[in-house]
């Protein structure tokens, strides 16, 4: 009978063991797993982290590429004068803005405040007293747009007059900086063709010479035979 229950005491214990070493397989798999899918997670979040992060980098890169600055000079009545960076489709009031403003002296009638900007333009705000001195003439408004685009010898030219070479005073448009309005009194320019030369030189640039008006889509050699003599650059 010993014999017996030693065996049976053997058997149990065998049995027993077999289900212990089942069940730490079990919890060894399943804590495998949990560790698998953990770290695989882990890896995955740093991935899609790491893959935003460069998108973000390669986006940010592309519109610092993409802005393109201007220097441009701004003098008289200012708070703070000097030469500016001011991104390409900056206003002349964008520009005193970053001056400090204007001074309680400062008089912008002669001014047109909503013009884009360009490289190396100089603008002027003149003194209440320099425009009051304008206005003495008895052709008042003629009298101060020819004195703004046409200073005294050896001043300044100011780039910000309302009305600059856009159309000089032979009568020639400048197709650089003319206007819709400017552009349209031009034979055979329409409204539409007007806008397609202001879309082309805005996405090309400023044109070299006036027969690069001919790279614009609708004129061709007809159109610029007639207005060839009344265009500049």
């Amino acid at each position: 009978m010993n014999n017996k229950k030693g065996g049976d005491t053997i058997t149990f214990q065998y049995r027993y063991r077999k289900q212990i070493i089942s069940v730490i397989i079990i919890i060894l798999l399943i804590g495998g797993s949990i560790t698998y899918y953990v770290m695989n997670q882990e890896k995955t979040t740093i991935k899609k982290d790491k893959t935003t992060i460069e998108k973000k980098v390669v986006k940010k890169e592309k519109e610092e590429k993409e802005i393109e600055m201007v220097s441009v000079d701004i003098k008289g009545e200012v708070n703070i004068p000097g030469i500016y960076s001011v991104e390409i489709n900056s206003r002349v009031i964008d520009v005193i803005s970053q001056a400090g403003g204007l001074t309680e002296n400062a008089d912008t009638t002669v001014i047109n405040l909503s013009k884009k900007v360009k490289d190396e333009m100089v603008i002027i705000i003149y003194s209440k007293e320099q425009v009051a001195h304008f206005e003495e003439t008895k052709k008042q408004e003629e009298y101060l747009q020819n004195k703004c685009i046409e200073p005294e010898q050896n001043s300044i030219h100011n780039d910000a007059c309302i009305q600059d070479n856009q159309t000089t005073i032979s009568g020639k448009v400048n197709i650089n900086t003319a206007t819709q309005e400017e552009l349209m009194t031009l034979t055979g320019i329409g409204a539409s063709k007007a806008k397609d030369i202001i879309s082309y030189r805005e996405t090309n640039g400023p044109f070299t010479k006036i027969e690069d008006l001919k790279n614009v889509p609708g004129i061709g050699d007809s159109i610029f035979a007639r207005i060839q003599e009344n265009i500049t650059v």
